[in-house]
C-alpha cells in the first residue's frame, strides 16, 4: 500500500478508535492509541508485529479498530482468535459491535461481524432427534424430557442432561456458551456431534443446522472472532477450518504454542478400541473380532510399560499397534458406503470418525516421528496412578506449523500482556517460528511502581521436592495475616494449595477457599465477594482470575512454576534445545516459568485503583544466574526483599481499607 494511502486508513482508524472510546465513556490512552496506529501499520506492510500491551491497555479496541477500519476501506477481511471463552464473548458482544458503530460514524459503512467456533460447540439438531445411537454410558440421551425416570434425573448427570435437551428445544442459536447455567462436557456430549461425525450434505435437518449457519455468516463477515482451538486445528493442517482471512490477529497469544501443540496431541487405549468394537458391532460386524483381538493385545502391551516419557516403542506396543492398525482399515471398508436407511447414518458416521482416528495415531506411532524428534509420546495413568494406561502422542515442535501455517503469507499481528520474556520478544519469536518481525511494549496506564510491592523472600531457604517448606508457611501465615486476608495464593501443585490452606485455617479467623472444594467459577466469585477471605489454588487460578478492587491485595507465589522434571513434552523440547547449542534449561524451563509468573504476578493490579504486593517464596529468584531473567518478565512492580517493610504496607491498606 502506498505510503500516503497508509498514513491516511492509520489518521482514520485513530478516529475510530477515539469514537469507540468516548461511545464507552473511557479516555485517551496513550499506549492504546500508539497500538492503534503500529497495527494499522503492519496490516499496510504485510507484516507480522508482536504487540506487548499490559494490563488495562485496551488491547482489543487497539487492534478493532484497525481492522474493521482497513475491512471498511479495503474490503480485506480479519480473524481475530482469543484464548478464553470470556475474552471471545467479550470481543464478540461488547467490543467489536462498539468499535463496528464507530467505523459507520466515520467512514459510513459499518462492517460484519461474526463468532466462529468448533462443531461440538452447537446444538446438533439430528442427534437431538434421535438420528446417533446413544453414548456408551448412561444418559438420558434417549428419553423424552417430560418422561425421564426420577432416579436417574436426580443424579447430577441426569439432570444437566435433561436440562440440556430442554434448553436445546428452544434456543435460537444452538451456541452452547449461550445456555445458562452451563452444563458439563458429558451431559453436553449428549446433544452434539464433532466434525468428523457430521453427516455434512447427508443430513436430513443441514438446512436448519446451527454450525452450517454460524459458518455460513463467518464467510460473510467482514471480521470473524474465533479462538486458539480453531487455530490449533488450522496449524495442524487442516485450513480449512477458518475462512478465507486476508489478516490475522492472535490476542493472547502467549497460549497459542500450548493450544496447537493440544490440537495435535493424540491418545491411544484399550478402552477406546473396545468402544470402536462395539460400535463395530453395530455397523462393520465382520470387523468386531478383529478389534477385540487388537483391544486385548493392546491392554496388555500398555500394562507392560511403566508411566513416563516412552522414547522407543516396545515391541509388544508395536505389534499391537500392527494389528491395531489392520484392524481399524478392515472396519473401515464397509463404512464406504451410504447407510442403508437414515437411522442408521449417524452411527456409522461416528463410528467412522472413530477409526479414522484411530488409524491416525496408528500411523503416528508406527512411523519415525520419536527417532525424527517430531513427536513425543508418554504413558500415564492418571493423576493417581489408578486408572488403566494409555499412551499420549504429541508434537515436539509446532513453530513452523505457526509459522506457515498462521501468521507467514498475510499480516499477523500476535498481542498479550506477556508476550515479552526477559525483558525481550526473542523467545516468542522463537516459538512461533519468525524470522522477521516487527514488536513494541504499549506498556499500561498503571503505575506499577506506586500501585504495587514485588517482594522476594529471599531468606527462605530454597524449595525442596517435599512441598511448601514449614518457613515458607510461615511467611505465608505472616503476609496474610498482615493484610487481614484478601490474599490469592499460587501454587506449584495442589497438594501444597491444600496445605497451605489447612495452614491458615488453623491459624487466622479469615476465611480461606480452596481450590477443589468447589467448581472454580464458585470460589473465584466468593472470593471476590469477601474482601477478608483468601483462596489457595493452582495453575488455572494463575491465568484465569480478574478481581479489580481491595479484595485480591496479596499474591503470593510458593515457587518459581518451572516444569515438572518428568513432563515429557519438555524434557523432549530440552533435549531438542541443547542438540543445538541451545542451553536447554534456559530455553524451555526458565521461559516456561517467567511467562507463568508473569501471568500470576499480573492478578494483583488490574485497574488504576488496585493497590497490593506481590511476594515470592522462592528464594532462587534472588539468588540464582537466571533469576534477573525472571525479575525482567515480570511487571515493573517496587521490588524489595524487607518482609518488615511489606508487613507494614499491607497493614496499612488493611486499615486504610477498614
Amino acid at each position: 500500500m502506498p505510503a500516503d494511502e497508509a498514513e491516511a486508513e492509520e489518521a482514520v482508524a485513530l478516529r475510530v478508535l477515539d469514537g469507540a472510546v468516548a461511545a464507552m465513556g473511557g479516555s485517551r490512552r496513550e499506549g492504546q492509541r500508539r497500538m492503534t496506529a503500529a497495527v494499522a501499520r503492519t496490516i499496510a506492510g504485510d507484516g507480522v508485529l508482536l504487540a506487548q500491551a499490559g494490563t488495562g491497555t485496551g488491547k482489543s479496541l487497539a487492534y478493532l479498530a484497525a481492522c474493521l477500519t482497513d475491512a471498511a476501506v479495503n474490503g480485506r477481511t480479519a480473524v481475530v482468535s482469543t484464548a478464553t471463552l470470556a475474552l471471545q464473548r467479550q470481543v464478540v458482544e461488547k467490543d467489536a459491535p462498539l468499535v463496528a458503530d464507530a467505523v459507520a460514524a466515520v467512514h459510513g459503512v459499518r462492517p460484519a461481524v461474526a463468532p466462529l467456533k468448533g462443531w461440538h460447540n452447537y446444538v446438533c439438531l439430528h442427534k437431538l432427534a434421535g438420528g446417533y445411537p446413544d453414548e456408551d454410558e448412561p444418559t438420558l440421551f434417549s428419553m423424552d424430557v417430560s418422561s425421564a425416570r426420577a432416579d436417574v434425573a436426580r443424579s447430577g448427570l441426569g439432570e444437566q442432561v435433561v436440562h440440556a435437551r430442554a434448553w436445546a428445544q428452544e434456543t435460537d442459536t444452538g451456541d452452547r456458551d449461550d445456555m445458562v447455567p452451563g452444563v458439563s462436557d458429558r451431559a453436553w456430549r449428549q446433544i452434539s456431534v464433532s466434525r468428523l461425525e457430521c453427516l455434512g450434505a447427508a443430513c436430513p435437518l443441514r438446512e436448519d443446522c446451527f454450525a452450517e449457519r454460524a459458518r455460513a455468516r463467518a464467510r460473510e463477515a467482514d471480521l470473524v472472532i474465533t479462538n486458539h482451538a480453531m487455530l490449533g486445528i488450522a496449524a495442524s493442517g487442516s485450513p480449512g477450518v477458518l475462512p478465507e482471512h486476508d489478516v490475522l490477529v492472535v490476542d493472547e497469544a502467549h497460549e497459542l504454542v500450548a493450544r496447537v501443540t493440544s490440537a495435535s496431541t493424540v491418545e491411544l487405549s484399550a478402552a477406546i478400541v473396545e468402544r470402536c468394537a462395539r460400535g463395530a458391532g453395530r455397523h462393520a460386524k465382520d470387523a468386531v473380532e478383529g478389534l477385540q483381538r487388537a483391544a486385548l493385545a493392546l491392554r496388555g502391551a500398555l500394562d507392560d510399560v511403566p508411566d513416563g516419557r516412552v522414547v522407543a516403542i516396545p515391541p509388544a506396543l508395536l505389534d499391537a499397534t500392527v494389528l491395531l492398525a489392520a484392524a481399524a482399515r478392515d472396519a473401515l471398508g464397509p463404512l464406504g458406503g451410504r447407510a442403508v436407511d437414515a437411522d442408521d447414518a449417524g452411527g456409522r458416521a461416528v463410528l467412522k470418525s472413530q477409526l479414522v482416528v484411530l488409524t491416525e495415531v496408528c500411523d503416528r506411532l508406527l512411523s519415525d516421528s520419536l527417532a525424527g524428534r517430531r513427536d513425543v509420546a508418554w504413558v500415564t495413568r492418571g493423576w493417581d496412578g489408578a486408572q488403566a494406561p494409555r499412551i499420549l502422542l504429541a508434537p515436539l515442535e509446532v513453530d513452523r506449523a505457526i509459522a506457515e501455517h498462521l501468521l507467514e503469507g498475510r499480516p499477523a499481528i500476535a498481542t498479550s500482556a506477556t508476550l515479552a520474556l526477559g525483558g525481550g520478544f526473542e523467545p516468542a519469536a522463537l516459538s512461533f517460528g519468525l524470522s522477521q518481525w516487527e514488536a513494541e511494549d504499549f506498556g499500561s496506564p498503571f503505575d506499577f511502581g506506586t500501585q504495587g510491592i514485588l517482594y522476594v523472600a529471599a531468606h527462605l531457604p530454597r524449595p525442596g521436592r517435599d512441598g511448601v517448606s514449614p518457613q515458607a508457611l510461615t511467611e505465608l501465615g505472616d503476609l496474610v495475616e498482615a493484610s487481614g486476608g484478601g490474599a490469592l495464593g499460587l501454587f506449584s501443585s495442589m497438594r501444597g494449595a491444600q496445605r497451605a490452606a489447612e495452614y491458615l485455617r488453623e491459624r487466622l479467623d479469615t476465611p480461606v477457599l480452596c481450590q477443589g472444594e468447589e467448581p472454580v467459577p464458585g470460589l473465584v466469585a466468593r472470593f471476590a465477594a469477601d474482601t477478608d477471605s483468601s483462596l489457595m489454588g493452582t495453575l488455572s487460578l494463575w491465568q484465569g482470575v480478574d478481581v479489580p478492587g481491595p479484595t485480591c491485595r496479596l499474591v503470593v507465589i510458593d515457587r518459581i512454576p518451572f516444569p515438572r522434571p518428568d513432563d515429557p513434552i519438555a524434557a523432549a523440547r530440552t533435549e531438542v534445545a541443547q542438540s543445538r547449542g541451545l542451553n536447554g534449561f534456559l530455553h524451555v524451563s526458565v521461559a516456561h516459568a517467567a511467562l507463568l509468573l508473569a501471568q500470576g504476578s499480573g492478578r494483583l493490579i488490574r485497574s488504576s485503583t488496585d493497590r497490593g504486593v506481590v511476594a515470592i517464596l522462592d528464594s532462587r529468584i534472588a539468588s540464582a544466574s537466571y533469576g534477573r531473567f525472571l525479575l525482567h518478565s515480570l511487571p515493573p512492580l517496587w521490588p524489595t526483599t524487607d518482609g518488615a517493610t511489606v508487613r507494614s504496607s499491607l497493614a496499612n491498606l488493611r486499615t486504610t481499607r477498614l
